[in-house]
């Protein structure tokens, strides 16, 4: 069980802050939970996808004839199915046309693993045998998948003239830049200046379930989609824009999700399998095989860094510059923008100047991974002030408490913060016993900090009452976290009646208005705020409800421990109102009683966690154990603390693994050599200690309970947090993640040899 801090957060909730029975565990352990590929449909085919073997290649024709006449083949889909796109803004038009492009290529393969054909057969075995009837002449093109290649100006380009960067066609889709006072003068200012460069690897999100959906979609448009999905509101929108019909005629359910993180935001073969449906006539189930999940949807970024940070004797950091090249696969729209906001976040910094370009390669789109780009560029400049620190003799968690913003104060990126717990992770880390063991030899130990910025969004929740007095809430954003529980706790603390009164599921996207997807650390927030509001207004129409029933006005009835009673004597003698009485009356009052609301929700407030890393390395083979791991946090109000502690944990476990072992790996003919969960080395039980976990609870007034998002900041630090104990233990800066045995004996070796660096 983790520590639990409290600042301002009383015990003053019922339900809320307990550690009550998930509510979905059990179908889940036992089976009967149904997942992305365990709808079944009668007369459903299979659908399949052929990709290509090319990183990058012109298409020049597709002959599709020999498999339309397999026997058993009831659909063959191309690029020639989807309809041409128009009536949006440029930039939604060219956003929805990168996406068709990449559900399914056009002119060009842009990625070994690129869409460029589908079938819909009656069986596997005959699908597979119609792909390889499909005949695609393609003239294969110059690549570059390494995103400091792609920069230069020698590279292949990959959109022609779309993009130009100094006067040049280029890859540089965008360039974003987040800075603030005089960056001479800081650097000017300095004791101390450190400058480094660093690169990560593409890393991803490696969800056990593979995509999956059925489609079946009937000759007029109209019809029904189930998909493992984060965001099924979205989906439907996609999906719809790219068949072109209405997006009232694609009814869409979200399935159990067997992880996303991120991963599972947009569209990959979901609008294929609808074409693939509406011209067979017959619903069309496809799933991703586990080669195709790693060659065909989206890792977050791999990035070259230059960053520097100039520090004073005393520990006050003067000013801090950064330079971040982030791949965005080949489309545009990698995370830079985010790492760029969030690189010096947790700092008050004087002068600051980061520039960040997008820059698209012969990759896979990347999509999100879990607070997205802000895992990368923490670990620049996490290795950066670990490495300062040093220099001038100070202990690392001080310097960053001297330097940590606190309320009050304005973000590098912008807005002025408000109540927020950096300084409480970093005052825990301080006297944690974790931070004040001793080590031995070849062991080596890290601290760092993160940031995320959390968000709100469009949201709505139904609360009905039942008959019997329970509760149905409907809720729109999927569960990846815990959201049935901690929605009903939330439902259950506003009505005063028991968590096992509440019922929460997922609707479909005709039972709600629109949703965001779950992401961005935002539906405890949103969702659990909307939840109070649809709480707030049942609890008003019931009160409506007693009042008309003993004639009295509503202000005179007020809601208390589950049931109305009268406000005061003066009110009347009335015997209080149960849920379940009011649940009996609702037929002569009125009819049915249910809540609801509607927002598009601000305030999420932003989160800090502070992390401590004690490794081992051997120095023959180069292998880091972690031995020991703390995550410190601040949850605003951890709404179910063990569900909080699991994505505290589970967020380290993904970092660590990014960290050490975790990267694409791609040869020089462009193609991913990794594909794989036995070459792509995810950690597993036996890798990893028991994740340590404290949470801190400074109150987000952006939400009746306090409660922050928290789901993304864990893995923002595990990367510097490792790299700074790996450094601490071999001697040397860790400069390159992952920190694979190989790099780690380059940089035992480098020790040896002082003259030598590691990059």
């Amino acid at each position: 069980m983790g520590e639990h801090t409290n600042k301002g957060t009383e015990s003053r909730f019922d339900v809320v802050g307990t550690r009550p029975t998930r509510p979905d565990g059990a179908d889940k352990v036992t089976g009967r939970a149904r997942y992305g590929a365990d709808l079944q449909s009668p007369g459903m085919l299979v659908g399949l996808i052929l990709r290509s073997p090319h990183a990058h290649a012109v298409i020049r024709s597709i002959d599709t004839s020999a498999a339309e006449a397999l026997p058993g083949v009831k659909a063959v889909a191309t690029r020639d199915d989807f309809p041409e796109l128009e009536d949006a803004s440029p930039i939604a038009m060219q956003n929805m046309h990168d996406t068709q492009a990449n559900v399914m290529a056009r002119d060009k393969a842009l990625y070994e693993g690129h869409a460029v054909a589908a079938v819909a057969a009656t069986s596997a075995s005959i699908a597979r045998r119609a792909l390889k009837l499909i005949e695609v002449d393609y003239e294969v093109l110059a690549h570059v998948t390494d995103v400091e290649q792609a920069f230069g100006a020698a590279a292949p380009v990959l959109h022609g003239e779309r993009f130009m960067h100094d006067g040049r066609a280029s890859n540089v889709a965008a360039v974003h830049e987040v800075g603030r006072g005089d960056i001479a003068k800081g650097f000017a200012d300095a004791d101390v200046i450190v400058e480094r460069e660093f690169v990560t690897g593409a890393s991803h999100q490696g969800y056990i379930e593979p995509h999956a959906c059925v489609a079946n979609i009937g000759g007029d448009g109209r019809g029904e989609l189930w998909v493992c999905t984060q965001g099924h509101f979205d989906i439907r929108n996609m999906c719809a824009r790219l068949l072109g019909i209405e997006v009232s005629n694609l009814r869409t359910t979200a399935s159990e999700i067997g992880g996303g993180f991120g991963g599972k935001t947009t569209v990959f073969m979901e609008p294929v399998a609808c074409v693939l449906s509406r011209k067979s006539g017959h619903p069309v189930r496809v799933v991703m095989s586990r080669e195709e999940v790693f060659k065909g949807s989206g890792p977050t970024s791999s990035s070259h860094m230059r960053a520097k940070v100039g520090v004073t004797r005393d520990g006050r950091i003067v000013a801090g510059e950064a330079v971040l090249k982030f791949q965005a696969g080949a489309f545009p729209g990698s995370p830079v923008s985010g790492a760029s906001m969030s690189a010096f976040a947790c700092y008050t910094v004087p002068n600051v100047q980061v520039t960040g370009y997008d820059i698209v390669v012969n990759r896979p789109k990347v999509t999100a991974y879990r607070a997205p780009g802000a895992p990368i560029s923490n670990f620049a400049i996490e290795s950066l002030l670990d490495e300062a620190a040093r220099e001038i003799g100070m202990d690392p968690v001080a310097l960053r408490l001297k330097n940590a913003v606190q309320e009050g104060e304005p973000a590098v990126y912008g807005p002025t913060y408000g109540p927020i717990g950096l300084r409480d992770t970093l005052y825990a880390a301080k006297t944690h016993e974790h931070y004040l063991g001793e080590l031995g030899p070849n062991q080596g130990r890290g601290v760092a900090t993160g940031f995320w910025f959390n968000y709100g969004g469009e949201t709505c929740v139904s609360l009905n009452l039942n008959v019997d007095g329970t509760v149905a809430l409907a809720i729109g954003t999927p569960d990846i976290g815990g959201t049935r529980a901690s929605m009903c706790q939330m439902a259950a603390e506003e009505l005063g009646v028991a968590y096992d009164r509440i019922q929460t599921i997922v609707a479909d996207t005709t039972s709600l208005g629109y949703n965001e997807a779950t992401g961005g650390s935002r539906v405890a927030f949103a969702s659990g705020l909307a939840t109070i509001q649809a709480a707030r207004d049942l609890v008003d129409k019931l009160c409506e409800r007693a009042a008309l029933l003993w004639g009295i006005p509503r202000d005179a009835v007020t809601w208390e421990n589950g049931g109305a009673k009268p406000a005061g004597s003066n009110a009347g003698e009335f015997e209080p109102l149960s849920i379940e009485d009011l649940a009996k009356e609702a037929v002569n009052l009125g009819g049915p009683v249910a809540g609801h609301s509607e927002s598009n929700f601000e305030g999420a407030g932003v989160s800090f966690g502070t992390h401590i890393a004690d490794v081992e390395v051997d120095p023959d083979t180069g292998r880091v154990e972690v031995l020991r791991y703390t995550v410190i946090q601040d949850a605003g109000k951890a709404v179910h603390p063990s569900y909080v502690e699991g994505q505290y944990q589970g967020g380290a476990v993904q970092g660590i693994g990014w960290a050490l072992n975790e990267e694409y790996i791609y040869g020089d003919d462009g193609r991913l050599q990794n594909a794989g969960f036995l070459d792509y080395r995810m950690p597993v039980a036996s890798d990893l200690p028991m994740i340590d976990t404290v949470i801190v609870e400074v109150p987000n007034p952006g939400h009746p309970y306090g409660v922050r998002g928290v789901g993304e900041t864990p893995i923002v630090v595990p990367l510097a947090a490792v790299a700074n104990a790996v450094s601490d233990a071999v001697g040397v800066r860790m400069q390159t993640i992952p920190m694979s045995p190989p790099r780690v004996l380059e940089a035992l070796a480098a020790r040896r040899a002082p003259t030598t660096r590691t990059l």
